[in-house]
């Protein structure tokens, strides 16, 4: 197969799956993992898709459930300044929800010598806190899913209305003006509109990659948040925008 005809047929596989595996591409045409790289590289190069380390992705689709193996390894070094930024808003006896998302994971490691309380469903965040000698962990239980490690559904959603927290840490799959905060996934949105009920201050944590899109859940609107912690640069419609719904802006720079 020709290297155009194999680009044509990854750009169609990722239209439809949103994200793809080096390893997987390369068996299914029969070439090297080098050869598919290559490919990657040129269709980031065309502004196609986004590399990460071991496959590729793209943030467009309302359906858009991008690999957990995938989206650990994307867009690190914001997530790690997203993490620094949370930390600075968490103070020694606070009792602190974290979604499972990949930023909240990396959040799990910069506090876990803090005096805290962690409520989580996560279990990414609990592998990242277990042997913490301050951190009292809960962990909320329901169905597992693998695709996610976390743990989801209507036994975790009835775990979660028993606790109260001084603030979430929750990310989400878009951001928009006009749509609001949305996911790509329901059970996860549910867990999320269920903390937004439950803590006293809810911050969104999302990198840049994450806005002005919009996907399948609504999770809420912007008056049900207090804080958007990200490395995105926001524009002057934005920060005008999120002023009159009295959301604070924590800019991280990258």
């Amino acid at each position: 197969m020709l290297a155009v005809a194999r680009k044509t047929q990854i750009k169609d596989i990722l239209l439809e799956k949103k994200s793809v595996t080096v390893v997987e591409l390369s068996k299914r045409f029969s070439v090297t993992e080098e050869t598919i790289r290559k490919d990657l590289q040129q269709l980031e190069n065309e502004g196609f898709l986004s590399r990460t380390y071991g496959g590729a992705f793209i943030q467009d689709g309302a359906l858009n459930d991008i690999d957990l193996t995938l989206r650990e390894t994307a867009y690190v070094e914001s997530k790690e300044a997203i993490a620094d930024k949370c930390a600075e808003l968490i103070h020694h006896g606070d009792s602190v929800f974290l979604d499972a998302s990949t930023t909240a994971t990396f959040l799990a490691k910069r506090i876990r010598n803090m005096r805290l309380t962690i409520v989580t469903n996560s279990l990414m965040a609990i592998d990242q806190l277990k042997d913490s000698e301050t951190v009292h962990l809960v962990g909320i239980g329901g169905i597992y899913s693998a695709k996610s490690k976390a743990f989801n559904g209507r036994a975790a959603v009835q775990g979660l209305k028993e606790y109260f927290f001084d603030m979430t840490f929750m990310s989400c799959r878009s951001l928009s003006m006009e749509h609001g905060i949305t996911d790509s996934n329901e059970d996860i949105a549910l867990i999320r509109q269920t903390l937004l009920k439950n803590s006293a201050s809810v911050y969104v944590i999302a990198d840049k990659s994450k806005f002005d899109k919009t996907s399948f859940v609504h999770i809420c609107d912007y008056e049900n948040i207090h804080g958007i912690i990200s490395d995105f640069r926001f524009t002057p419609e934005w920060k005008s925008f999120l002023e009159r719904k009295r959301v604070r802006i924590f800019a991280c720079s990258v």
